[in-house]
Formats: C-alpha cells, sequence, structure tokens
C-alpha cells in the first residue's frame, strides 16, 4: 500500500497540471458564478410545488408567479453561463497576452452571450390571436444548452485572442474617450466571433437538421446513458475520490464535464415528478450529496466513528473538531487532519465508500420506488436533509440514508482501527521516551548537590525547578518582544482574503482570523470566498490566502497578485486546518508571512 501512495505522490504534478487546464478551469468556475442562479430558482420552485407534498394549496397566482420566477431564472442559465465562462476564460487567456495586449472580458461576456443564442436557440414564426409573431423556442437556453454556451465562450475567446494579438481591431484617435475607443477596438473581435458561430448554426442546421446544442445532445447520448449506468457512476465517484486523495481537488476535474448532463436530467427529473410520474435519472446534479456525503470521500460517519472507537488522542480530537464541518460537506479538518489525504490506510474506504453510496442510490431509484433527485439544494446542506428534500420528502429516503451511512460506517470501521493501532502505539512510544527523559531530569536533579541553607526547601523545589523560576519571576521583568511589536505594525488596517473551492473551507479561516483580531485587538479585516469569483474583487484586498484545495492555482494566482501588489499565501493541509483552530496562532502565522 506504500509503494501505490508513492507512485501517486510522483504523479501529483502530473494530476494537477489536468486540475489547472484553463478550459476546465473556465468551465468550472464560470459555473460556480452562476450558482445563485440556480440556487435561487429552486426555492421559488420549492414555494409553488412542496406545500402539496403536505396537503396545502396555494393561490393559483402565487404559483404561477413562482414558476415565473424560476423560468425566468434557471431557465435562461446556458446564455448566463456562456458569459460568466467567456469572463473566467478571458482572465486565463490574459495572463498568456503578449505585454501591453489585454482582451476585454466585459465585450467576451457579452459576446459569447449572443454566440450561444446563434448555436442553441431556435428562431421561427407562428400566429397568436391572428397576427404572425416571431419567437424563440427557449428550450436550450437553459441547462440544456450548457454544451454549447462552453463552446461559445472559447470561440469567442479566441476570435478575440487572435484579433487583439494581430492588432487587427479599430483604432481611433488618442483624443477620443478610452471607453469609447475601447468599444470601436471590440467591434472586429465582437463580429468574428458573432459570424463564426452564425455559420456554424447554419452549416449544423442544414446538414443534420437539428441547432447545435441538440447536436452535442444526440453525438454524446451514448456517452451519458453509458454515465447513468453502475459502472459509469462508480467510475465517476472513484475518479473523485482518488484525485483528493492525492491532494488534488476531484469535483474541480471530474464534474466540469459532467455538469450539463447532471443538471439537464435533475431538470427532467423534475418535470416528471410534477406531471406525477416517478423521475428515474440517477446521474443528477445533486448526487453529490449521495457520492459526497458529508464531503469528498462520503466522510459523514466518519467522525463519530473517530470519538466513539478510536483510542489514539490524535483521531478522537480530530474526530471531535471535524463533527460539525464534515456534517455541513466540509471535511478538510478531517482529511487534513486525521489525515486521510495520501494516507495509505484510508485509500480504499476513500474511493469505496462513495462508490457503494451512488450503486445503493440506483438500485433504490431503479428498483425501491425512490424518487430521483429532483430539487436543487445548497452543497452545504446536511447529506440527510438534503436527500430527504430533493427526494421529494420520501420516507423510503430516510431508509435509504440509514443503509448507507451503515455501510459507510462498515466500509471506513476495519481501516480506521487499523490505523488506529498504529497511532495508539506511536504515542506509546512517545510517552516512553517522554517518561525516560523526565526520570532521567529527576536522577539529575536529586544527585545534585543541595544547598546549604534550608535543605527541605530545596528538596521541593528540584521536582520542578524550571517552572518554579519561571513563575517566580516578576511580571514587569518579562516585557514583549520588540519583534512582536513592529509586526503588530505591519498588519495594522491588514484586508484579507481566503479562497477556497466554495468558500466553506475558507470560511473557517476567514472567521479564525477575525476572531484572533478581536482577541489580540489587531485591526484587520477578513472574509471568505470561492476561487474563480475573486477577480473583480481581488484587488481590495492585501492579502490572499489559497486553501489547500485550490493550492494547485498558485501559479495563476501568482501572476495576478504580483502585478496588483498583494500578499499570496498558500499553507499547507495540516497547517491551514491547525491556523483554523488556533485564532491567536493564525494572527502570529500573518505576522511571520508578511516579510
Amino acid at each position: 500500500m506504500d509503494a501505490i501512495v508513492k507512485m501517486l505522490e510522483k504523479h501529483q504534478p502530473f494530476f494537477e497540471k489536468i486540475s489547472r487546464n484553463i478550459y476546465l478551469q473556465a468551465i468550472k468556475d464560470g459555473f460556480l458564478g452562476c450558482m445563485p442562479i440556480v440556487l435561487t430558482s429552486s426555492i421559488f420552485l420549492l414555494i409553488a410545488t412542496l406545500p402539496g407534498v403536505v396537503g396545502i394549496t396555494l393561490p393559483q397566482p402565487l404559483i404561477d408567479w413562482c414558476n415565473k420566477l424560476y423560468n425566468f431564472t434557471m431557465g435562461v442559465m446556458g446564455i448566463m453561463v456562456a458569459g460568466t465562462t467567456a469572463k473566467n476564460f478571458t482572465a486565463s487567456m490574459n495572463r498568456r497576452m503578449p505585454a501591453g495586449k489585454v482582451l476585454n472580458d466585459g465585450s467576451t461576456m457579452v459576446a459569447a452571450q449572443c454566440s450561444m443564442l446563434l448555436l442553441a436557440v431556435t428562431q421561427f414564426t407562428t400566429k397568436f390571436n391572428g397576427s404572425e409573431l416571431s419567437v424563440f423556442d427557449c428550450t436550450s437556453m437553459g441547462t440544456r444548452g450548457l454544451f454549447s454556451a462552453y463552446i461559445a465562450a472559447f470561440i469567442t475567446v479566441w476570435v478575440y485572442k487572435f484579433c487583439v494579438s494581430r492588432d487587427l481591431t479599430i483604432k481611433l484617435p488618442k483624443e477620443v474617450p478610452g471607453a469609447i475607443a475601447q468599444n470601436f477596438r471590440d467591434i472586429i473581435p465582437f463580429g468574428g466571433a458573432v459570424i463564426i458561430c452564425g455559420i456554424i448554426d447554419v452549416v449544423v442546421r442544414n446538414l443534420m437538421g437539428v441547432p447545435f446544442s441538440e447536436l452535442l445532445i444526440k453525438l454524446l447520448s451514448p456517452l451519458f446513458t453509458a454515465a447513468e449506468t453502475y459502472p459509469g457512476l462508480i467510475l465517476i465517484q472513484a475518479a473523485t475520490a482518488f484525485f483528493w486523495f492525492i491532494g488534488v481537488h476531484g469535483p474541480s476535474i471530474v464534474q466540469p464535464g459532467i455538469d450539463p448532463i447532471r443538471l439537464a436530467n435533475q431538470a427532467e427529473n423534475l418535470q416528471v415528478l410534477l406531471a406525477g410520474g416517478h423521475p428515474a435519472h440517477s446521474l443528477t446534479f445533486n448526487m453529490s450529496l449521495v457520492g459526497e456525503f458529508g464531503g469528498t470521500g462520503a466522510t459523514f460517519i466518519v467522525p463519530l466513528l473517530l470519538i466513539l472507537f478510536m483510542k489514539s488522542k490524535q483521531l478522537k480530537a480530530v474526530g471531535k473538531a471535524s463533527i460539525v464541518p464534515v456534517a455541513f460537506a466540509v471535511n478538510e479538518p478531517l482529511l487534513f487532519g486525521a489525515p486521510m489525504i495520501l494516507n495509505p490506510y484510508m485509500l480504499i474506504p476513500f474511493v469505496a465508500a462513495g462508490c457503494v453510496n451512488v450503486s445503493v442510490a440506483k438500485f433504490f431509484i431503479d428498483n425501491v420506488g425512490m424518487n430521483g433527485f429532483s430539487f436543487v439544494v445548497p452543497w452545504a446542506t446536511p447529506a440527510p436533509i438534503g436527500i430527504f428534500i430533493t427526494t421529494n420528502f420520501q420516507l423510503i429516503a430516510l431508509v435509504f440514508v440509514a443503509i448507507i451511512i451503515l455501510l459507510d460506517a462498515i466500509i471506513y470501521l476495519p481501516f480506521l482501527k487499523a490505523y488506529d493501532k498504529l497511532l495508539c502505539d506511536q504515542e506509546a512510544e512517545r510517552a516512553a521516551e517522554l517518561g525516560l527523559e523526565s526520570d532521567g531530569a529527576a536522577t539529575i536533579a536529586a544527585n545534585a548537590p543541595a544547598p546549604a541553607v534550608e535543605p527541605t526547601a530545596a528538596v521541593t523545589a528540584s521536582v520542578e525547578p524550571t517552572a518554579a523560576a519561571a513563575d517566580s519571576k516578576p511580571v514587569a521583568d518579562q516585557p514583549e518582544p520588540a519583534a512582536d511589536a513592529s509586526a503588530k505594525k505591519d498588519v495594522d488596517g491588514l484586508k484579507v482574503l481566503v479562497l477556497c473551492a466554495g468558500a466553506g473551507t475558507s470560511a473557517m479561516l476567514a472567521n479564525a482570523i477575525k476572531e484572533g483580531a478581536a482577541q489580540t485587538g489587531e485591526n484587520i479585516a477578513s472574509s471568505a470566498g470561492a476561487y474563480g469569483q475573486h477577480t473583480a474583487i481581488m484587488d481590495q484586498y492585501d492579502v490572499i490566502v489559497l486553501a489547500p484545495q485550490v493550492r494547485s492555482y498558485y501559479n495563476d494566482m501568482k501572476a495576478d497578485t504580483d502585478r496588483l501588489g498583494i500578499k499570496l499565501l498558500a499553507p499547507r493541509g495540516k497547517e491551514y486546518i491547525d491556523l483554523t483552530r488556533d485564532p491567536t496562532g493564525a494572527i502570529k502565522w500573518l505576522r511571520e508571512n508578511l516579510d
């Protein structure tokens, strides 16, 4: 097992390179930027539908209003994702542009949205009240059009790069205000991107008889069908856990490629549910509640196992510290505190638990009558509650939750016990070493010549001579070191931004810094955010801290922070978790790293 882990560590740079791929990164960050659409629209949908579950009938105008809000948010998500993906892809491309050449992310964002409409939406005429109207088929404006959104975003940014790097722009005299001149410079790349997507649209429609968005779905449907089988679900979940195990944020690599079909399946499940049928898709957006039950590795039950069944002080302490965060799918305290990342004892259960969970979920959906997930809930919703809600409050879902908790406990317990024995042996060895050192010190103290005066007092003092001496020193004789005082000035007025993948882990350190600032009297402001949503606000901060899960983006981030004169810090896994538990230590750490 150690040999396997060493081999994985050897190839870790390769996997980190995959996670830094600018296309995957743009998709992930672009989708993350639209998460408020997903979550907010789901609230209105729940208001419109869930009261009926308990026999409450809402007024029809209220239901229609909630459905309208859903349709005009989630229903146009594809257009919005085209814009946010283009914006994030532009930021990555700008790091690769020649000196003095910059792409306008506002213009690429709008151009991508227009291009996406060309690729995905069908326009036709119909008669209404005797008049002929021109209408849009909105089917592909939402999640069904996400692939078109990504293609439109990438084509747009590449066209802009081609034009700007070769000065294929309209240049105005220097007397023209910059904002107006920029608009004219964007005309050629904007027009180029739209024309290319328009040509693709014409070719596909004439050759295949379907819009581009439908073509992708048609061509990739065998892949989607395979992904929703037992082997497909297991492979997706195993890859997610495997990447995290070697220290690379697995969801950032695996999920961008399957998010379009996951969301489309969940939307289809919802339509079937509202029509009174059985939602049968298992590959859905909130399947992560099952495969990542408590976080990647399905660690929901692990903190409780550590508290109840482990004997080592380290694992019991980790269990107590992580039980609340893990309940809300923030399992970094467990991953880096136990640790589970690159821990030979944890490889098998870390990968296997999630795979078993999704397999059981598919069995329950296909054979037991449990609904496939239909409503979208936030990722930080405690998994048992989230599963109960998104299956439309089925009691069978609670049975399912109890079964996977039991199965995960069975999977993890033998490996945790083996790891616990190793730690207990190590703790016993350390205790023995400390005992020998203590005995040696006592022997030396006992054999030392006693003072001529008050021998009885000397014998009493020999138990803890160092502590007694320290305690006897007047407080006034122990001034605060000058280095700390000067460092205190360095952090005065500091603004710190902590970034992770979903703003959960980052909030732990941001809160610790706030608490430490209050305890030490420092004037420090700290905020938490998600990597990918930071570009518009990062210039407002003096220090940016990358959580371990996004540490692989350090080089890309360094280029931006150096340009803006911002200090970039990226603590390792255990160090980061220790800082979240030690507010004053977090302040001290900031001081030490601001040289």
